[in-house]
């Protein structure tokens, strides 16, 4: 009886122990199916990002290499039917130019804006790359500040903060008299100083340092309080290396303000003394009311105008500010300076840091250049 009880005891065992051995197996089973099909639809999900990717790839080819080449970018990425939203569907429109259309917007805070929409070439994909990466990186009170983009399919625009008097074309390029009635020598020299401070910034005070590479009266803005703003960055160049050297295929610019280097390389090599020659070249129509090459007259020698000022400083002067001695010395000092900046070749022409000092310090330190 005793060997029979063991026996059972034994089967009972054996009978429990086949059980738990099932048990372990079926599970095993189990557990293995679950993990196949959780790495099957994780497999699903990553296939259709990836063809979500491609498809958002063929869209925005560029921008992709853009983002990764110049990493998070400070300004916020809108969807088009904000920015149609946010000017009105477009309703009010503030210029046009080659590369787009500027319309009057507003965010949803009520802060006026101002939304560059480009059309859809190949010229305008690079000039929109150029303006998000190198403007994104700036944070200087005489760069125009830009509140975010738009990359949706096609449709590219840019949205910056609103400038109620537009741009310093409007108000030089008339006459004398109207010049003075609407800003003054005072002012106006407080623009020719402000624009100097944001190329010194953009040459000297950026982490990477950018060269404009289009400055002129158009391209510089004007708030509420005539505080200039530099603007329009799609021609722009970014360089890490300290001297600014920048290789370029082809010219760029608009004609009566481009560097003669950059032209040709027989004058020197491009650099940010390529932007001090375009403020050179500005800041003479500024102090003229009218374009340095009048092409509206046959003889160009006789209307060159810095040719004209090299020879007449003096004659100039008195003719523009008569007997007002304050006048005279800031309408001389915009002068000289901008004499030294139109300089021939780049390594006469003084830095923009150089140039700030020139303006800020005494007239009596500068001297007349040798003649461009």
């Amino acid at each position: 009886m005793q060997i029979i009880a063991m026996h059972g005891a034994g089967y009972q065992s054996s009978k429990k122990s086949w059980r738990r051995e099932v048990f372990i197996g079926v599970g095993g089973v189990l557990f293995v199916c679950l993990c196949l099909v959780a790495c099957l639809l994780y497999y699903k999900k990553s296939c259709d990002l990836l063809v979500c990717w491609k498809k958002k790839s063929k869209t925005t080819p560029s921008v992709e290499s853009f983002v990764q080449k110049y990493g998070s970018l400070n300004t916020k990425w809108y969807r088009y039917s904000e920015v149609k939203r946010m000017t009105k569907s477009f309703a009010d429109k503030l210029g046009q130019g080659g590369f787009g259309i500027v319309y009057k917007g507003s965010l949803p805070n009520g802060h006026l804006v101002a939304v560059k929409i480009l059309t859809n070439s190949k010229e305008n994909e690079e000039e929109f790359i150029n303006e998000v990466a190198s403007i994104s990186r700036t944070s200087h009170v005489n760069i125009v500040r830009l509140l975010g983009f738009c990359l949706d399919g096609s449709k590219r625009a840019l949205i910056y903060d609103f400038m109620p008097n537009g741009s310093l074309e409007r108000f030089i390029f008339n006459d004398r008299s109207q010049i003075e009635s609407a800003l003054g020598w005072n002012k106006l020299f407080e623009i020719v100083v402000g624009v100097a401070r944001g190329l010194e910034y953009l040459h000297r005070g950026c982490n990477t340092r950018i060269v404009h590479f289009d400055i002129k009266p158009h391209n510089i803005l004007l708030d509420q309080d005539f505080c200039p703003k530099i603007s329009d960055f799609g021609l722009a160049k970014l360089c890490t290396s300290k001297e600014s050297i920048i290789s370029l295929i082809g010219a760029r610019g608009t004609i009566g303000y481009i560097a003669p280097e950059v032209f040709s390389r027989n004058f020197g090599v491009v650099s940010s003394k390529s932007d001090v020659y375009s403020y050179g070249m500005m800041v003479l129509e500024m102090v003229g009311g009218r374009k340095n090459l009048d092409v509206t007259t046959t003889s160009s020698s006789a209307t060159y105008f810095p040719h004209y000022l090299y020879k007449n400083i003096n004659q100039y002067c008195v003719e523009a500010c008569g007997d007002n001695g304050e006048a005279t010395e800031i309408v001389r000092k915009m002068i000289l300076v901008a004499l030294w900046c139109i300089q021939t070749m780049p390594d006469d022409r003084p830095s923009m840091s150089r140039v700030v000092n020139m303006l800020e310090g005494d007239i009596s330190d500068l001297q007349l250049p040798p003649k461009p």
